[in-house]
């Protein structure tokens, strides 16, 4: 407002009279009336009628979703919890570009480097449901332990890759100290890996989890199941329960067609339906060496996704065929509460879980009494569960 308009309204307020006295003319404006003693001068805008334009904002990283400052956190205490698995052959420490391992070349005289990688898969739903994160770490771990410790390879490196929408440092932390704690038990570096924020792609309090190991073994010491001849033995060993294969089929059949809730016991398997499905996948690394250093065994299977129908024929040699029977060992009640639920048939059930079987080592017949010794004093609980025959690389229930 310019100054001469203020003064005409003050004129009119403390004089009212004058406005009787001042003749406007049409659509004049008022600001435009000159005052008895007043000059003309050019009416400009007020500060406050001028509009004036507001600054650009400055868009963030943050503002798409990604939080640098709490994932740069949460690496400082990854970095801690890994730096507990190293061992003298780890180089350097986490945060450069590729991790570093010194290749022992006094132990391994002719060494064969050994890798896998596996995921979780959708266990996690469940782990989501409970706030339970600190087993699914181990469950990678054990896994990919597992799938090389059977070709006679030793753990020496691992990595995770970890992404979720949005960082939360506590899920984080109870995830890596599950996966360090794993690495540290079977003698593994945790040397490296990726935490990833990546926004709109997982559903709010989700994540993924994978996982890539790298063993080694002396190329005379493989175990690749080309030794298996008719008239082996072969033995399992007891899992803990799913391990990390069929949750897709099983939770279909808990939590939609019986309807239980994760927390709601169930009487048919004497535990709450949730801490059934989260039981830890077993590593087998301890028993599996002591039978390969002993040269007990000719060739191993991890019962994974696939269950002993798919696993057993991989390590197979041609013309021979897996002769399993039915009945030789204790299908855990979680197994028979799946398929009651589900009126599952048996061909699918032998498919899709291990059923209470983790781990298939065939042992030549002239060898079995000294595996059977050495598993017992071990106190290694086994069964028989079948043998090799003449046939078609397959397994056959019998």
């Amino acid at each position: 407002m310019s100054s001469r308009l203020s003064i005409f309204y003050q004129v009119i307020s403390v004089h009212p009279q004058v406005n009787a006295r001042i003749a406007l003319p049409p659509q004049q404006n008022p600001a435009k009336i000159d005052l008895p003693g007043q000059q003309r001068r050019p009416t400009t805008p007020s500060a406050e009628s001028r509009t004036v334009p507001d600054e650009p904002k400055s868009v963030t990283y943050a503002d798409a979703g990604v939080d640098i400052r709490s994932a740069d956190r949460a690496k400082e205490r990854i970095k801690y919890l890994a730096q507990k698995t190293f061992n003298r052959n780890v180089l350097g420490g986490i945060g450069g570009f590729g991790a570093l391992y010194r290749l022992d070349m006094q132990r391994w005289k002719n060494p064969i480097l050994v890798s896998s990688a596996d995921g979780v898969g959708t266990k996690l739903k469940i782990a989501f449901e409970l706030g339970m994160h600190h087993t699914v770490g181990a469950d990678l771990v054990n896994h990919c332990v597992n799938d090389i410790a059977v070709q006679g390879a030793t753990p020496l490196f691992f990595l995770d890759y970890l992404a979720s929408g949005k960082l939360d440092p506590e899920v984080t932390e109870s995830v890596v100290t599950g996966l360090a704690d794993a690495c540290k038990a079977n003698a593994c570096a945790l040397i490296g890996g990726e935490t990833a924020q990546m926004p709109g792609f997982y559903a709010e309090g989700e994540y993924d989890l994978a996982g890539f190991i790298v063993g080694a073994v002396d190329r005379d010491k493989m175990v690749t199941g080309a030794g298996i001849k008719a008239g082996d033995v072969l033995i399992g060993l007891p899992s803990t329960g799913l391990h990390t294969n069929g949750y897709s089929l099983a939770r279909k059949l808990f939590f939609e067609v019986a309807g239980y809730k994760h927390t709601q016991y169930v009487t048919a398997i004497k535990e709450k339906a949730g801490a059934a499905l989260m039981r830890t996948h077993r590593s087998y690394l301890h028993v599996i060496q002591k039978l390969v250093t002993a040269g007990l065994t000719t060739g191993m299977a991890h019962i994974t996704g696939g269950g002993i129908t798919e696993n057993l024929p991989r390590i197979l040699p041609k013309n021979t065929t897996a002769q399993v029977e039915i009945g030789s060992w204790p299908v855990l009640p979680i197994f028979e509460h799946l398929r009651t639920l589900g009126q599952v048939s048996q061909e699918e059930m032998m498919r899709t879980f291990n059923m209470g079987i983790g781990l298939i080592a065939a042992i030549p017949a002239a060898k079995f009494v000294r595996a059977k010794n050495l598993l017992d004093r071990s106190e290694e609980k086994f069964y028989v569960v079948g043998r090799v025959v003449k046939g078609e690389r397959r397994v056959q229930y019998t």
